[in-house]
């Protein structure tokens, strides 16, 4: 499994890598699509860039540099937690599948929306991977039965060794 995890991050980080890559470079291609997700957010937070282009390049920054961890290894849950916070607007701003009247265009952006539906899950499942380790909620469970059967011990210990104490009191104050 772990041969098939080393190969697989790769494959599915390339895409966000290439085209994170071009879209830094070259937002001007895909601003005009991502008016539509851009611009309802700017509404909701005003820090946020005024310009379009500039938020694509940030996204297409984001998304290369995850990518890349992603592929690499390096953090690789946080990388593909990252990329997928990318994804869902990148795929409602560029795939509106249900805004097109052509059969032919409708088609091929349902494709494009159901195929970056899918790298979805496979982040998903990426980040879900703990590369065979147990989750951090098993080890917290484990951790807390460890502890409580610890404490259940050192309680019995200590209710003996107070009896053992009584036991030998009152067997030194009957001898006296």
């Amino acid at each position: 499994m772990s041969a098939l995890r080393e190969f697989a991050r790769p494959m599915l980080a390339s895409i966000f890598v290439l085209q994170g890559l071009a879209n830094f470079q070259n937002p001007e291609g895909v601003s005009p699509l991502a008016e539509s997700v851009v611009g309802p957010l700017r509404e909701h937070l005003p820090a946020m860039s005024t310009e379009t282009e500039q938020v694509v390049r940030v996204n297409g920054a984001v998304q290369a540099a995850a990518g890349a961890l992603l592929g690499l290894g390096v953090l690789p849950r946080l990388a593909a937690l990252v990329v997928a916070g990318t994804l869902v607007p990148t795929t409602l701003a560029g795939h509106r599948f249900w805004t097109y009247e052509d059969p032919q265009e409708r088609a091929t952006q349902r494709i494009h929306f159901l195929k970056n539906a899918a790298m979805l899950g496979g982040l998903l499942l990426a980040v879900a991977d703990t590369n065979g380790n147990p989750s951090l909620s098993w080890r917290r469970r484990h951790a807390v039965r460890v502890a409580n059967s610890y404490l259940a011990a050192m309680t019995h210990a200590v209710t003996d060794m107070t009896e053992e104490i009584a036991d030998a009191a009152r067997v030194a104050a009957a001898s006296r």
